[in-house]
């Protein structure tokens, strides 16, 4: 797994993470003020969630780029694979 490929698999884990991470610990405000959305949340503390993103983000990808290198999961093969539906359109049968 290429430096590239590693960083597009971690931008995506991470935004994919960030949306699972980011309803834990929401609290709505028992009395919002005038003009506030009834159901903001108080403290969303996104310091926080986008620490703990970042931290199961780079596991998720150390997992996924160690798996990768041993050859459990033949990415660039799963990639450039000529697929059979593929093959059956272009072989010229016509």
């Amino acid at each position: 797994m290429s430096g590239a490929e590693a960083t597009f698999a971690f931008v995506l884990i991470w935004w994919v993470t960030l949306f699972a991470v980011l309803p834990i610990g929401v609290r709505r405000s028992e009395n919002p003020e005038l003009g506030h959305e009834a159901g903001a949340p108080e403290n969303p503390r996104l310091w926080r969630k986008g620490l703990l993103t970042t931290a199961i983000s780079a596991v998720l990808t150390g997992v996924l780029f160690v798996a990768a290198e041993a050859g459990l999961l033949p990415l660039r093969e799963w990639l450039t694979a000529d697929p059979p539906a593929f093959r059956a359109a272009t072989s010229g049968n016509e």
